[in-house]
């Protein structure tokens, strides 16, 4: 038998009664510290309360984890148990081995303890109901690219965006968290890059640090008085706020230590779409532009015939993808002004001129 074990956001003091007899009801208990921190003092105390040299307590690697032969070979003979920060089936490598578990026929169960996903949005002031895709922020460059993208479809819905930053345990045994104001740095610079126009020193963001603890920090203000501010040991999560509702914004002022007033970051988002035509359209109408007048110099109607009727199509298009961008028809807008295009390049390369430039 194989159980799943939440120990909550408390440490130690986070396991219920309940959760205490099953691991006391164990002959081998994993600690599984690699998906956020338990500490050393944590798994004194862990082993303290259990009480039994009977059972084996150990804390595993990630790969064990990962892996899950071992714990699912072992749980065919003995009942075993898997601890983990938070509530156990967040981590998408305890719910991939819990399938796997009943996929062999290996009685599982499950006691679930608060997460630490739930307990930000709820100690910022935020409603949890309004928050979009989450996402996990690592200190490589490629990493942020995906969260930023992540943060701009939130922001498109009006939702927040919870960013859980990077938690590493190198083979020592040495932990280390990425700093919320470099993750900040490093999406400011992707936007320099991407340009969809969601990040600016004036978005505002919350940014809490070891929820949970007795010296728990919830910061909330804009990027540019955040990148300024020292935040202490991790681990850290961001909040990039979508649109706020009223209660929000007053939850905000009162439990986060708030540095600028809460802002709408929803404002001056758009769909890439739309920017998109924004951008092209004028564009193609200029170059179409160009093109008539060289023709019209020519002065040979009937030798560019072909050209002017598909120059009158790609003038259509770009009236139509303006038209379907007003419709909200984003799809067919796009459509459009790339046919538009389309057209106008070919009769620019028939004539051997650039009516882009």
């Amino acid at each position: 038998m194989l159980w799943f074990v939440g120990l909550g956001i408390d440490g130690y003091q986070g396991l219920s009664v309940h959760a205490i007899n099953i691991l006391k009801s164990c002959k081998k208990i994993c600690i599984e510290r690699f998906t956020s921190e338990i500490s050393d003092s944590d798994l004194t105390n862990i082993r303290a309360l259990i009480d039994d040299d009977a059972i084996e307590i150990i804390a595993v690697k990630r790969w064990v984890v990962e892996d899950g032969r071992l714990i699912l070979e072992e749980a065919r003979k003995k009942v075993v148990a898997l601890l983990s920060y938070g509530d156990p089936l967040i981590a998408t490598t305890h719910s991939e081995l819990y399938v796997r578990a009943k996929r062999n026929s290996i009685d599982v169960r499950v006691i679930h303890a608060a997460s630490g996903l739930t307990s930000v949005i709820g100690e910022a002031g935020l409603h949890f109901y309004k928050c979009g895709r989450s996402v996990t922020m690592m200190s490589e460059p490629q990493s942020g690219i995906s969260v930023y993208n992540t943060i701009h479809g939130n922001l498109l819905a009006g939702n927040h965006t919870l960013i859980l930053t990077e938690y590493a345990v190198d083979d020592s045994g040495k932990t280390s968290f990425l700093d919320p104001r470099e993750a900040l740095e490093m999406l400011l610079g992707i936007e320099s890059d991407l340009k969809y126009g969601i990040l600016n020193l004036d978005t505002f963001a919350i940014i809490a640090s070891r929820i949970g603890t007795e010296d728990n920090s919830i910061v909330s203000g804009k990027i540019g008085s955040l990148i300024e501010s020292k935040f202490g040991s991790g681990p850290h999560s961001i909040v990039i706020t979508g649109r706020l509702h009223f209660i929000e914004e007053e939850g905000i002022i009162n439990l986060t230590h708030n540095l600028d007033d809460p802002l709408d970051n929803t404002l001056n988002v758009h769909r890439l779409s739309v920017k998109m035509i924004e951008r092209y359209a004028p564009k193609a109408k200029l170059a179409l532009r160009n093109l008539k007048n060289i023709i019209d110099r020519e002065n040979d109607p009937l030798s560019n015939k072909g050209i002017l009727e598909s120059l009158d199509n790609a003038e259509h298009y770009i009236y139509d993808a303006e038209r379907f961008l007003g419709q909200g028809k984003l799809e067919l807008a796009v459509l459009s002004i790339g046919y538009a295009e389309g057209l106008i390049d070919a009769s620019r390369y028939q004539k051997g001129i650039n009516p882009w430039s």
